[in-house]
């Protein structure tokens, strides 16, 4: 209660006589009366606490000084084995097979939990050979997070995932995902309408992975720069992309590069990719080539088969073939829908104005 004056004198603030602050602070205390704002403006100025630490439920005494809290966390941080962290990198595995096969649309809140266990863990890890794994794991976590974000048309909060994903990556000291986190975020800003400032950020990536880059990380990189060039209009630079990518992919029919979990990428994969861009870029070959992808595609890759649909689309109009670009259209909208993709939605929004446009 002296405090309390105390603070008001100082500070010129009308607060009740000591007789009524008397009872004011044993109601306070037993829950029989609310605090004002006025006086939780006091209060947490006194105490240090949080508007949050002020009202909690249980008993807010830990919070005076909040060693015990603390050393409770860095002590659980601290117990996180090898092993705790191969957990971590298999829940986040269960969440990619999971949005590779049923969409990103219903993965939200396990997702988030998912990035919140994996935050809290790094934030209270003190030395480097536990928080290098950690963020790691996480910087994983968050560029997947990040892409179910933008699937599912929440481009916010994909834009803070991915600023996670550097973040932890950095902690980590792993430029692989770095570069990844920061490649993938140029995808935002390409679907925002930035296509000049989204190939400067794809080209930043490569630049921040260098040398460090692996061969298939180097090849999806490159493919994702071709990508973002031909949606950018710049046909040229997205050819010498596209060979540049084909020159720097391994031969292997390994999906999963051995360097990152993150990156699923192999020759047939490659192959999709570039016919995807082909078609963008309106060659003329990219019918038969993103058909003969589709008939031989791992049908578990539902929203990557959305994608080609659409592509199919795009080429079919292009060269006038209004039923077979409606054909396709329905196809990608049943898979579309069937997975929640707010992204591939849009997409087939365009795609069905322009064949509309053009009947």
């Amino acid at each position: 209660m002296r405090e309390i004056e105390l603070f008001a004198q100082k500070h010129v603030l009308n607060v009740a006589s000591t007789a009524s602050l008397r009872v004011y602070v044993s109601e306070w205390e037993n829950g029989r009366r609310a605090v004002s704002e006025d006086y939780a403006a006091i209060l947490r100025a006194l105490l240090g606490w949080t508007n949050d630490e002020l009202f909690a439920e249980n008993d807010p005494s830990p919070h005076a000084d909040g060693y015990d809290v603390l050393v409770q966390r860095i002590d659980s941080a601290h117990a996180l084995s090898a092993s705790m962290v191969d957990t971590f990198l298999g829940q986040t595995e269960i969440l990619r097979t999971q949005d590779r096969q049923l969409g990103a649309s219903g993965l939200v809140d396990q997702m988030n939990a998912h990035l919140t266990t994996l935050q809290d863990a790094l934030t209270f890890a003190v030395l480097p050979e536990a928080r290098q794994p950690l963020g790691r794991a996480l910087a994983g976590a968050a560029t997947l997070a990040a892409w179910q974000a933008l699937d599912v048309g929440a481009a916010d909060r994909a834009w803070r995932h991915y600023e996670l994903g550097k973040r932890a990556a950095l902690e980590a000291g792993d430029m692989l995902y770095l570069a990844h986190a920061t490649g993938e975020q140029a995808y935002v800003l390409s679907d925002a309408g930035k296509s000049e400032l989204a190939v400067a950020l794809i080209r930043q990536a490569q630049h921040v992975g260098g040398d460090k880059v692996s061969p298939r990380l180097k090849a999806w990189l490159l493919s994702a720069e071709a990508e973002l060039c031909a949606l950018a209009g710049d046909v040229e630079s997205a050819k010498r992309a596209l060979d540049k990518a084909s020159t720097a992919m391994p031969e292997t029919t390994d999906v999963r590069d051995p360097d990152m979990a993150s990156i699923f990428l192999n020759s047939a994969h490659l192959e999709r990719w570039q016919s995807h861009t082909a078609a963008l870029l309106g060659e003329e070959h990219a019918v038969s080539s993103i058909y003969e992808v589709l008939e031989g595609m791992d049908p578990t890759f539902s929203r990557a088969r959305a994608g080609l649909h659409c592509d199919l689309a795009h080429a079919h109009l292009l060269r006038g073939e209004y039923g077979d670009a409606n054909e396709q259209i329905r196809a990608a909208r049943l898979i579309a829908n069937r997975t929640g993709s707010v992204r591939f939605r849009r997409r087939i929004g365009q795609l069905s104005r322009t064949v509309t446009e053009s009947g």
